[in-house]
Order: structure tokens, then sequence, then C-alpha cells
């Protein structure tokens, strides 16, 4: 079924949501064994009315409101994607992953390699991630790391409207199963995405993209951290100081040649992230880029995220979450050394 009454939108300026979902439209079209399925994704079209539209146009069959049940969601997606479907799952909030981790970890990453290549398990599964939008824990959280360590997962995160627009596409047709996380706080950001586009002009899934070159000091960040680290970009700029700061945009598999070329140039890196920094991804790559970059480094790598607490009520998050000053003091600890 196409759609009926809806049309797509033109290049232009369109909030993130809406390029996700133009994204999971176009990609419906295209392939009649695209599924979405998802906790209110149909009629009501999600929490975030990130499928807004999608049963109208496609049909209850292939826009399936489920029931409250995130194991289950997970597990029927399998058991769709080995009869050929190519399942798009939403999880209603970051924190509500957790009773479908054992569905991902032990079935969903492992069938590939279980099956010694035989079977392959095409599932996106998009969670809306972090904080920002004064809800509680459950609510607000940065699953990441939970996913990007474990083996056979592809790992991305979109950070504005034009990636989200081509990364859900390009997850949609992943072979292997993808985790995709989603910064809700930006939802409502707008930016300009070309849907004319060709798929080949399209950046690939698992490439970095340096969205503000500079010379001093590099700035790695993903999803809703990104346009924080882009301000205080700015922000440094006034006094002197030039931040490069890389959207990672995939998080497993990493493009850690682009991470690297960077800091060896700059000698000195800062990583931003919502997650609690203890065991958190920054450790990762903190690891990697000294492992790589250690005789070039001015000075060690450090790392701006959030604390080692449940998530926060919402008159507190401000003070978890990082922000511009939190960064622009990370930078100007970089210099100390």
């Amino acid at each position: 079924m196409t759609r009926s009454t809806a049309q797509a939108q033109p290049a232009g300026n369109l909030p993130l949501a809406k390029a996700l979902n133009e994204g999971m439209r176009k990609a419906m079209e295209n392939d009649p064994k695209v599924l979405v399925m998802g906790e209110d994704v149909g009629k009501l079209g999600g929490v975030f009315r990130v499928t807004d539209g999608l049963q109208k146009d496609f049909g209850e069959e292939r826009v399936i409101d489920t029931p409250l049940a995130e194991s289950g969601i997970v597990g029927t997606a399998i058991g769709l994607a080995l009869r050929g479907y190519r399942p798009v799952v939403e999880i209603q909030f970051d924190g509500f992953v957790f009773p479908a981790a054992d569905q991902i970890i032990t079935q969903l990453a492992k069938m590939h390699m279980r099956s010694l290549g035989a079977l392959q398990l095409p599932v996106v599964i998009r969670i809306p991630c972090g904080g920002g939008i004064g809800a509680v824990e459950h609510h607000s959280e940065s699953p990441e790391n939970y996913f990007t360590h474990t083996a056979g997962l592809r790992v991305v995160a979109c950070s504005n409207s034009a990636d989200a627009y081509t990364m859900i596409q390009q997850s949609i047709a992943s072979p292997d199963p993808v985790i995709f996380f989603e910064p809700k706080r930006r939802y409502w950001d707008k930016a300009p995405v070309d849907v004319e586009a060709a798929p080949a002009d399209w950046r690939p899934l698992h490439d970095a993209h340096v969205v503000n070159p500079g010379e001093h000091v590099t700035v790695l960040a993903y999803g809703p951290s990104v346009k924080t680290c882009l301000e205080a970009a700015a922000a440094a700029a006034e006094e002197g100081r030039s931040l490069e700061v890389i959207d990672l945009r995939s998080l497993n598999p990493l493009d850690i040649d682009t991470v690297t070329e960077s800091v060896n140039r700059t000698g000195r890196c800062v990583v931003v992230h919502e997650a609690p920094v203890f065991s958190g991804y920054g450790a990762e790559l903190a690891a990697r880029i000294t492992e790589r970059c250690f005789y070039r480094l001015e000075s060690p790598v450090l790392r701006v995220g959030g604390f080692s607490t449940p998530y926060p009520p919402s008159r507190l998050e401000d003070h978890y979450l990082p922000d511009l000053d939190r960064i622009l003091d990370a930078v100007d600890r970089t210099f100390a050394w």
C-alpha cells in the first residue's frame, strides 16, 4: 500500500521528527517488506508523533500498534525478520528498552553468528534517548553503552534532520540489526533536508562528520550533545580558541580514522555525552585515542558527561546534563598541562 493523501516534503527545513517520518515513509514505499511496530505508533502516531500518518497511509498490517511488552515486540520483530520482513521497532522511551534486553542481546545480536552466517536479522530498533524534556527516570536515559558493548549490533545516533532522514533509511536497508538512537530534545529542531538527493550522494552510515573545523581542540559528541558542542565552539571562538567538533554519528562501528586524524592535528581532545562518565562511551574513545595518538597528545583526553546517579527530577536536570560551561571548562583544562 502506498500513501493516499500525504505528500513528500520538498527540500527545505524540517524538524528532526518529521525528517525521520519522511525517511521511514520513503523506505516503506520502496520496499513492501518494511514494517513499523511499537506502542501507540499507529493511530496516535507515536508519543513524539514520529510515525504520524504512516498507519493511515500504509494500513494496520504494516504499521502495527503493539501491546505494552517490549520483550514481545522485539521477539516478534525477530520472527518477522526470519520470515523476510524488515521490521522497524519503536521503543517508546529509552528506559523502556531494558525489558527487551534479553531478546536484543541474546537473540538479535547473536543469530547471524549462531547460524554461521546463514541467517540475517535486518531489524531496526528506534530509541528516543537523552534528557532535556523535563521527564523523570526511565524517560531520559542514555543506554547506548549497553549496546555498543554487544557484538553483533550496529549502533548509530543522529543529531540533525538531514542525518535523521538518510540514516534511518540506511539502517533499514542494512542486513544487520541496528540500534538507532534519536535525540528526543532535538525532535523539534529544524534543519535543511534534501529529500530529492540520491542515496549515492548520502554520507555513508558509519562515517563521522566534522561539523565545525578547528585547530586547537577536538571535541567529540553524538546525538543531543552535538548542538551543545557547536554552541561551545562558537563561544570559544570569541576567546580565540578554535574547536573542531566531530559528530560521531556511528558508535559501533566507530570511524576511528576521522577521530585520530583530528586529534593528531589538535593534540587535545574532549569527549561529551549525556550518559554517566563512569564506564561511559567516552572511556572507550579515550582509550582508543590514547593508543593511537599518544605521542601527539598535549594533555589527557577529558570527558564531560552525566553523573553516577539515577537521572534526576526535572528541576535538577540542567545541573546533570553537560552544558556550555562544563564543556568550556574542560577545554580550558586541556591547556593547563
